[in-house]
């Protein structure tokens, strides 16, 4: 008993090391081999029927968001070309909405905090009411929402074409329409869009449990372009 305690004593503190080394390799192995977080890469056929034009439903890939040009709160025309390389968030507001607009102002808003320093990552909102929020109109929003220019664009112009891309494109609206006068879409959607102009996630804009999810997603998103 005695040399047994002798040979403990004498090896302990190597025993103790040895653990905390095997501890340590254990958990980067794990962390190596665990699977990195990943977006889906939303399909039309993924979508729930109802958001999806009846034109879609069945396909399966290469979906992405379609080209547009758009003027902004400062009357640039806007197109692409603005988010090339950008991952982006996007909506459907108007500024004289009472009901959920305000609320999806303030929470776009709060992630406009977020990224403000982050030179990935801008927000795209459109008006669905075109006819009455005009390049004035939209400005004079902007400046009461404390929208940053270089980071935000509220953009308005030819109705048909914001609709299309609201039911075509970004996935966002149940109800069916061409853009016509009596045509109108209210959608409370924030849709995530990457860099190759594809939608990795949709989100409720009034809900602050679903902001913290999109800025989550965010965050999963950006790490796939570092590897």
């Amino acid at each position: 008993m005695y040399l047994y305690a002798v040979l403990f004593s004498r090896y302990k503190k190597f025993a103790i090391f040895f653990a905390l080394l095997s501890g340590v390799i254990l958990i980067l192995m794990y962390q190596a081999i665990k699977p990195k977080p990943f977006l889906p890469i939303y399909q039309p056929n993924m979508v729930n029927p109802e958001l999806v034009d009846s034109t879609l439903h069945y396909t399966k890939r290469y979906h992405k968001i379609g080209e547009f040009a758009l003027l902004n709160q400062n009357g640039k025309t806007i197109t692409q070309a603005d988010y090339e390389g950008k991952i982006y968030i996007a909506d459907f507001f108007f500024t004289t909405c009472p009901s959920i607009c305000p609320l999806m102002t303030k929470n776009m808003a709060e992630i406009q905090d977020v990224i403000m320093d982050d030179p990935e990552v801008m927000l795209l909102s459109h008006s669905v009411t075109p006819q009455i929020d005009s390049v004035a109109q939209l400005k004079k929003y902007a400046l009461d929402k404390g929208v940053n220019d270089a980071k935000w664009n509220l953009v308005t112009g030819d109705k048909k074409q914001i609709y299309r891309l609201a039911r075509k494109s970004y996935l966002a609206v149940k109800t069916d329409g061409d853009g016509g006068p009596y045509d109108m879409i209210h959608t409370e959607n924030f849709i995530l869009v990457d860099k190759e102009k594809r939608i990795r996630g949709f989100y409720d804009g009034t809900n602050s449990e679903e902001i913290e999810k999109l800025l989550k997603d965010l965050e999963t998103l950006k790490a796939t372009y570092m590897d």
